[in-house]
């Protein structure tokens, strides 16, 4: 089904009508990425077959993993260079936390 895309939509407007900031967006799309990408590590690497075929049925690999799922084509294309720029942005206010961040 497209549960997994409805949850991603549903928790993006959220935190868009919340937050109302872009970077706000930018950072929540860079934890979920990290969040889905943990799970599937853990999903790899786990000796629990019960707890890895719980993940692998319903969590997807990445964010980039649902854009695949539900998109073909140049749609796919343009969504996955979104979401290039989307992680370039969120590296670079990462960067920018980092360098601004004072010494104790």
């Amino acid at each position: 089904m497209y549960i997994d895309l409805i949850v991603l939509i549903v928790l993006i407007l959220v935190v868009v009508m919340f937050f109302k900031r872009f970077s706000s967006f930018v950072f929540f799309m860079a934890i979920v990425d990290i969040l889905l990408r943990i799970l599937t590590f853990i999903k790899n690497n786990i000796g629990l077959p019960d707890v890895s075929a719980l993940i692998g049925k319903y969590i997807p690999e990445s964010i980039i993993g649902i854009i695949n799922k539900y998109s073909s084509g140049i749609v796919n294309t343009i969504l996955q260079w979104a979401f290039v720029v989307i992680m370039i942005i969120f590296l670079s206010y990462i960067i920018k936390i980092f360098i601004h961040k004072k010494k104790i």
